[in-house]
């Protein structure tokens, strides 16, 4: 039996506003940098080799900030969370290919590629929790 002040906690608004926003954290702070620093985010996109730049950037920000708030206001979270699953798995192949190195840096990219997992985990659950709690 959950004790009243937790069921409480658990049950407020606020509390999933707070996890919705924390769990997004990553997306919508990345998309904010790509958005005010756009020649920085062209050149991080250059580097993985993502031509032209400028539009992978904008088609990021566009799924960073898009999804995240999707997710925040609960309105299409399972398309919020959906984008923001498929891009966190697209960037592992993209970003850190693990498998292609050794030592420190091989096992430094893997324990990233592990957090982007449970990462996607989370993006599941929003949507599910989202889908249950849609204001209709």
């Amino acid at each position: 039996m959950t004790p009243a002040p937790i069921k409480a906690m658990l049950e407020s608004r606020a509390l999933l506003l707070l996890g919705r926003l924390v769990l997004t954290f990553m997306f919508w702070s990345s998309g904010l940098v790509k958005l005010t620093d756009f020649a920085g985010g062209v050149a991080e996109m250059s580097h993985f080799g993502l031509e032209p730049g400028w539009l992978f950037n904008a088609l990021t920000i566009i799924v960073q900030l898009g999804g995240s708030l999707l997710i925040i206001v609960n309105r299409g979270a399972w398309l919020g969370a959906g984008a923001l699953a498929v891009f966190t798995l697209l960037t592992i192949p993209i970003a850190h290919p693990f498998w292609t190195m050794s030592g420190q840096e091989g096992m430094h990219e893997m324990l990233v590629v592990l957090e982007h997992i449970t990462v996607i985990g989370g993006l599941i659950l929003a949507a599910i929790l989202g889908q249950r709690t849609a204001r209709r």
